[in-house]
């Protein structure tokens, strides 16, 4: 049995041990072109207007509100499409960001909400309570049978909890996905919530994805499902 060092609590363990991709792509290229096209069309039309206003008819002179009403909008035009093309740049820089978050991460213990968690030879669950309560905690397999279940006495605030595979009569169970649930009662018999979250290593991240996903324990978070990382965590069994 291994308990986090940084946990104040520990509990023993068991007895008996897309094409949106493409969308975006053609879309951005779309706007890249307009832009450019807009302020090519720009330039030009100021030329037309100064040609205009410098041989129009004396005797019937253009419209000088409407050729200007007309330029304040070709301009607005031209600078929402620059600003779109401002705006997917920094889109750009956050989903850069983003990945450089979740690399970090790749190798470190981490803990994050959930109850259901990958077991191999063990598997830790952190529990938070708040206040001190006598908890049940049961255990069940992919396929809904209960692995394990049991009281435990917790105090207010983090606890660790480790299993080690084994059941109440002692038997090992295989490797798989398995999920906690914890319950207790106060003094006078009222539920109290206990929230559960999974620690793991974070063998993989998905890049591909947006945000990035973590691949933790068989399942996939994304980086702000995150709450502590943990390091120099020492065990014994």
């Amino acid at each position: 049995m291994a308990v986090d060092a940084t946990m104040p609590t520990p509990v023993v363990s068991a007895p008996g041990t897309s094409n949106g991709t493409n969308s975006g792509s053609s879309s951005g290229s779309g706007l890249t072109t307009s832009s450019q096209g807009i302020a090519d069309n720009f330039q030009t039309f100021l030329t037309l207007l100064t040609t205009q206003l410098q041989n129009q008819n004396p005797l019937d002179p253009l419209d000088t509100n409407q050729f200007t009403q007309q330029l304040v909008q070709f301009a607005g035009v031209e600078q929402q499409l620059k600003s779109n093309d401002q705006l997917k740049s920094l889109i750009e820089i956050e989903k850069s960001a983003q990945s450089t978050q979740a690399l970090v991460y790749v190798g470190n213990t981490v803990a994050v909400d959930g109850s259901k968690t990958q077991f191999d030879k063990s598997a830790t669950w952190n529990l938070v309570s708040p206040q001190a309560t006598s908890a049940t905690i049961t255990i069940t397999s992919a396929t809904g049978q209960t692995a394990y279940s049991g009281n435990f006495s917790l105090k207010q605030g983090n606890a660790s909890f480790v299993w080690d595979g084994k059941g109440n009569d002692g038997t090992q169970w295989p490797a798989g996905s398995y999920t906690l649930t914890a319950t207790g009662k106060d003094s006078k018999g009222n539920p109290i919530a206990i929230s559960t979250e999974v620690q793991g290593v974070v063998d993989s991240v998905d890049l591909t994805a947006s945000p990035p996903l973590l691949s933790i324990g068989g399942q996939t978070y994304t980086t702000d499902k995150i709450k502590r990382v943990v390091r120099g965590a020492t065990g014994s069994s």
